[in-house]
């Protein structure tokens, strides 16, 4: 199999590529998987899609494809589990999604925290979690209440892994970086809460949750991550079987009170914070505390 005449569409340059079918994405997707193609057609899809963007259709695509692939974490019963999609980490401010999962414990759910480091000069979830003693899966395995638990992106899905690994040798982002964050591993009730860093992905990422029914809420996150920048209020989208469920635009009101904010935090440095944090509610950041009560209301209309 091969995916040349696919990289013939996508490769036209930036007005003259042509859009994959919802079919098609997820054939391409499916053989890079798999593992399918060699490392000159890899690169070439690569470049061609960053060139091109992704549409909606060709997400689902990809996302039906790594779903049939995709080790998933079973939830039979009781309130959905939140995931947190982590890529990004953090460069400047302090990496606050470990927080946002251990503030959603505290009113009662269960998260899943998926991720991995495709680059190393950022401050990494996993690393910020590891630091908090929080478990590690290395297997698929149900959660227990109020457990937090992080699960790294090979153990969900090998090829995928290796996609993403694709940017320490050509220096971009690719498919892979936007598909993880639409990306659901949970088998039963769940919520995700999807970010994206530039306003240009906020439509496509809609139009995919849409589309593929999610229960989530989408936002403009913290430096990539999936969790409220903690200076200033930002729009939320929460979305119930991929329809529109609310949506809350506050027009990047600052919060004054965090407006000066710790910058360059360390992982220790880090994980110390969010500790103090965690035992002081008060003191977080307004639009983290609107986030998390915006996802406990989100997650009891699922149930």
């Amino acid at each position: 199999m091969s995916i040349s005449h696919f990289i013939r569409e996508i490769g036209r340059g930036k007005h003259g590529a042509r859009d994959l079918s919802r079919e098609q994405a997820a054939d391409l997707m499916g053989q890079v998987l798999d593992g399918k193609v060699s490392d000159m057609q890899l690169g070439a899809f690569c470049i061609a899609m960053r060139v091109k963007g992704e549409t909606a259709d060709e997400m689902a695509g990809c996302l039906d494809a790594t779903h049939q692939r995709l080790n998933t974490l079973s939830n039979h019963g009781g309130s959905p589990i939140v995931v947190l999609p982590s890529y990004n980490g953090s460069r400047r401010l302090p990496l606050l999604t470990p927080l946002l999962a251990l503030l959603l414990n505290q009113q009662g759910l269960r998260v899943l925290v998926h991720g991995g480091n495709t680059e190393d000069t950022r401050v990494s979830t996993a690393d910020v979690m590891q630091a908090l003693g929080l478990p590690v899966l290395n297997t698929m395995r149900p959660l227990q209440a109020h457990e937090t638990a992080y699960v790294p992106t090979e153990v969900l899905c090998p090829g995928l892994w290796q996609l993403l690994q694709v940017r320490r040798q050509i220096g971009l982002r690719n498919t892979g970086h936007s598909l993880v964050k639409l990306m659901n591993p949970i088998a039963g009730p769940s919520l995700l809460v999807a970010s994206y860093t530039h306003p240009e992905y906020e439509a496509s990422m809609l139009q995919t949750l849409q589309m593929t029914q999610a229960h989530a809420m989408l936002l403009r996150g913290t430096e990539g991550e999936p969790v409220a920048d903690p200076r200033r209020m930002r729009k939320s989208v929460l979305l119930l079987g991929g329809d529109i469920h609310e949506t809350h635009d506050p027009q990047d009101q600052t919060s004054a009170e965090h407006a000066a904010y710790p910058m360059g935090l360390d992982v220790l440095a880090t994980a110390h914070y969010i500790r103090t944090l965690a035992q002081t509610p008060n003191a977080v950041p307004a639009p983290l505390q609107q986030q998390v009560s915006l996802l406990c209301k989100l997650a009891t209309a699922i149930r």
